[in-house]
């Protein structure tokens, strides 16, 4: 039982950033897949949610309008895509596992190291 998160990525300012997230050894459409995400420093960020059933999404405010995430069923992989990318989404990124029937992040990716940099 697994997620497997995509490798590192550099960007520039103003750019686009697409991540996968492989789950594995589990039903995929039992669970929500949840983004979180660490900058420097800080502590972990709660980014939003898809529910791979449907493709429901859930962002948190503050992610509104710049992120989307979508899950393809037929390869059991969770995407996240991020725009107008800026210095302070230089972090760590994950994806985890949400309960159905509670709040709780059971299973977590490898975060992956996102840098913003010119």
């Amino acid at each position: 039982v697994q997620l497997v998160r995509s490798g590192a990525e550099l960007r520039n300012p103003g750019a686009s950033v697409k991540g996968s997230c492989k789950a594995s050894g589990y039903t995929f459409t039992s669970y929500y897949i949840d983004w979180v995400r660490q900058a420097p420093g800080q502590g972990l960020e709660w980014m939003g949610r898809i529910d791979p059933v449907d493709g429901q999404t859930k962002y948190a405010q503050k992610f509104q309008g710049r992120v989307t995430f979508t899950a393809d069923t037929s390869t059991t992989t969770a995407y996240v895509e991020m725009s107008s990318l800026r210095s302070e989404d230089t972090a760590k990124y994950y994806c985890a596992r949400g309960e159905r029937l509670g709040t709780g992040l059971d299973l977590w990716g490898q975060g992956t190291q996102v840098t913003v940099s010119s």
